[in-house]
């Protein structure tokens, strides 16, 4: 279950981002030692300006404890700086699901296929579309930009739309950079509760057997 997981939701190995429930957040994570970062925190510093910190690479071991609901976790998409495995459109708020299943539609005309994730808030979704080889950044996101454009039917994204952004969502990521995140599916505790996980973009409600559905893919 967990290399057929793998096989779809590929971002960079090297790192990934953790959910903080303090405050909500999602930031890379790190390994340190506490107790020079302590004395370094102690002076005004954080970890964004310690350097003796290195990324921590993304495991079976951290995948499963995102699967199990321990902790929420995000990827970075782009790889290389410039390629990405999969494009998902981002909706939120009111009108998201309509929104999500116009823009499946749109990007099944030009001979692709899309799947509609209800995101872990359950007031939004990811509609992922996944390339079983790499694919340069700047060109899946013409696609997904001009499907977006379509479903929509708006020369620019005004306020009113559901839609926040695309990830990969950027071009480009410089050499030093991670670019933006984009949260996991299947986090434990929010299947529990019928998000994180994707639906039936007829119904809106979720697929029985959500693990022969990605084998599907």
């Amino acid at each position: 279950k967990l290399q057929i997981y793998k096989s779809l939701f590929r971002g960079r190995a090297d790192v990934f981002a953790r959910r903080w429930e303090k405050n909500g957040a999602y930031f890379p994570d790190y390994t340190f030692d506490w107790n020079e970062f302590n004395l370094h925190r102690s002076k005004g510093g954080t970890i964004k300006d310690f350097d003796n910190k290195t990324s921590t690479p993304l495991t079976d071991a951290e995948l499963l404890k995102h699967l199990s609901g321990q902790v929420a976790l995000g990827i970075y998409p782009v790889i290389d700086g410039k390629m990405s495995y999969f494009l998902a459109a981002d909706f939120d708020g009111k009108g998201w699901f309509e929104d999500s299943v116009n823009y499946r539609k749109e990007i099944e005309k030009l001979g692709l296929k899309a799947n509609i994730e209800r995101s872990r808030s359950g007031n939004g979704g990811h509609v992922w579309v996944f390339f079983q080889e790499e694919y340069p950044c700047h060109k899946s996101r013409v696609i997904g930009l001009a499907a977006i454009r379509r479903a929509l039917k708006v020369s620019d994204f005004d306020k009113d739309s559901s839609f926040d952004r695309l990830f990969p969502n950027q071009d480009f990521v410089p050499e030093d950079g991670f670019g933006n995140l984009i949260a996991l599916p299947f986090q434990g505790k929010a299947v529990k509760e019928g998000n994180s996980i994707f639906i039936n973009s007829t119904t809106g409600q979720p697929y029985e057997d959500q693990l022969e559905m990605l084998k599907g893919i």
